[in-house]
């Protein structure tokens, strides 16, 4: 696009669109009063806009959603993907979009969470995306996933009895009776037909004895593998786009065993976030090596210290947020020198964090002593999460005045 493009086509500041992660249908509600600080030093305000998309649905069915919960109608998750994953090429129809005016000329912020950061890669091919911001994003998959129940050798499988399997089947449960329930339980299911309009109670207990949406490659646990990952990345997803701004925001809450050692352990102030500290405490000490296919990490990168084998890899793989390895959280492929900057944090105000920023790289900012939960969605009010919040309403100001 030629040109700077500072407002919105009403004359206001172009709006930020929040997308949510794994189970993400809160809202501003778990997300509090962050308004008050991203427009703090806007002479007037941002529109915020939350879009609804499915929590647990594939990466390729929330974009597809994403950009209908903004520009309106039908959503259509292409004739050949519903084929291969066999579900109804068309969902919900959405009467009004919450912009539909979004195009080219009339771009939008992005903030995302989570799984709701790869989800907004493919929306490169739509719109050019200004900018996209990513917080604690598993962007080449996660170790989590294979803990909580995903078969190391035979994803998409999953092992009985453990957490991902009693979660598929909640979900499965929920969207049965979905009909009866508040908006606010939404699965995004209409494609699926999963509802007791739908199916019998028959038909139920065959997916829950195994479930022909949660062990299948079209829903969030299989995306975040590093079989995923690595099969997005060689069909070319994931390249940068030259005219877009990126910034990812990398949260780390573990720590070095010791010096002899990458493995990781989360420190011990971390410990009134039970969940958040088991998981972390698992995650530093995951074996790589029972991985089937062996993910493509192994390969010499240019920011990242690797020769090939599992004891060479840097603490990276194991540094965690309680979700996801920094690693991942980083950016879409590895890293190459003209593509991505990792910036400096240590020691630095929020002022001197920032800088005039530049379309088609990756800037990396790392996030010491934080969980996945701790910048966002969960507000707490504390003063890391306001002073974040200007610093974005500050860094959007800036990539408006660059454009």
């Amino acid at each position: 696009m030629a040109g700077s493009i500072r407002k919105d086509f009403c004359g206001r500041p172009i709006p930020v669109v929040v997308v949510q992660g794994f189970l993400g249908t809160s809202g501003t509600w778990l997300w509090g009063s962050f308004e008050r600080y991203l427009n703090f030093h806007a002479q007037s305000p941002r529109r915020t806009i939350f879009v609804d998309v499915g929590p647990v649905s594939s990466l390729h069915d929330r974009a597809c959603e994403l950009y209908y919960a903004l520009v309106g109608g039908t959503v259509d998750y292409g004739a050949e993907h519903s084929k291969a994953h066999n579900h109804a090429r068309y969902g919900r129809h959405i009467p009004q979009g919450q912009y539909p005016e979004w195009s080219s000329t009339w771009p939008l912020h992005f903030v995302a969470h989570s799984i709701g950061g790869p989800t907004c890669r493919p929306e490169d091919d739509f719109f050019p995306l200004m900018p996209l911001l990513t917080v604690s994003a598993p962007f080449r998959g996660t170790q989590l996933v294979y803990l909580l129940g995903e078969r190391a050798d035979a994803a998409p499988a999953v092992r009985p009895l453990s957490v991902g399997s009693v979660l598929g089947k909640w979900v499965h449960i929920i969207s049965y009776i979905s009909p009866l329930l508040p908006q606010v339980v939404d699965f995004h299911a209409d494609c699926r037909s999963l509802t007791y309009r739908d199916i019998s109670f028959f038909s139920l207990l065959k997916q829950l004895w195994k479930s022909d949406w949660a062990e299948s490659r079209d829903a969030t646990p299989f995306d975040v593998t590093f079989q995923a990952a690595d099969e997005r990345e060689s069909d070319g997803e994931g390249v940068i786009e030259p005219e877009t701004f990126y910034q990812s925001h990398v949260a780390v809450m573990t720590r070095q065993y010791s010096k002899s050692s990458r493995m990781q352990m989360p420190t011990l102030n971390h410990i009134t976030s039970p969940m958040m500290y088991i998981c972390a405490r698992l995650m530093g000490k995951f074996d790589y090596s029972i991985l089937r296919p062996s993910p493509s990490f192994h390969q010499l990168d240019d920011c990242v210290f690797t020769t090939g084998s599992e004891t060479s890899m840097g603490e990276e793989y194991w540094a965690n947020d309680g979700v996801v390895p920094i690693f991942s959280q980083w950016h879409p492929l590895p890293c190459r020198r003209d593509h991505c900057r990792h910036l400096e944090t240590t020691g630095q105000p929020d002022e001197d964090r920032l800088e005039t920023p530049r379309p088609g790289i990756w800037y990396v900012n790392q996030e010491d002593d934080a969980h996945h939960m701790s910048l966002v969605p969960l507000w707490t009010n504390t003063d890391r999460q306001k002073q974040w919040w200007k610093r974005l309403g500050r860094w959007l100001s800036t990539v408006e005045e660059n454009r």
